[in-house]
């Protein structure tokens, strides 16, 4: 698995195609976060995910996403799709609860320049940050809605 600084440096093309597609729609993030439920099936949400130089990130509510996060840190994002084309981006990999009052600290300023806000809103404080780490990703690039022909990469971390 790697971090997304890893990822980057691995695959700057595919990181840079990732930033892209996950940021399209302005200065915050867009995607659709998928967690496995206690009986095996998949859970997608849409969601917010966090993108540093170093760390793929997410802030997420208590709730049932974040229960299978702490069960079973499987996870996949994909971003939300574009309007003129069927380009898309996916990652896969393993959610870790990020504890470090440091990166916490970075986190949370982030989230809130990307937002425009000054303070955080209410019930901020009871979300808690997840690093995703990866271990695929797949990039489709077409060239607009119908492409018969898409272009497929794909990477992973390991051999």
């Amino acid at each position: 698995m790697f971090t997304w600084r890893q990822f980057a440096d691995d695959a700057p093309e595919l990181a840079q195609a990732g930033r892209s597609l996950l940021y399209q729609f302005g200065t915050v993030g867009l995607g659709f976060l998928a967690t496995v439920r206690k009986d095996g099936g998949p859970r997608v949400h849409p969601m917010c995910p966090l993108l540093t130089e170093e760390s793929l990130l997410a802030f997420i509510e208590p709730g049932p996403k974040r229960h299978d996060l702490h069960r079973d840190g499987r996870y996949a994002l994909h971003c939300f799709p574009p309007e003129a084309n069927e380009d898309a981006v996916y990652f896969t990999g393993q959610a870790v609860v990020v504890t470090d009052d440091a990166i916490l600290g970075a986190a949370t300023a982030r989230w809130l320049a990307e937002r425009r806000l000054d303070d955080v809103p209410p019930g901020f404080v009871q979300e808690e940050l997840f690093e995703l780490v990866i271990d695929r990703c797949l990039l489709t690039r077409t060239v607009g809605h119908g492409d018969w022909a898409p272009r497929h990469t794909v990477w992973h971390a390991g051999p």
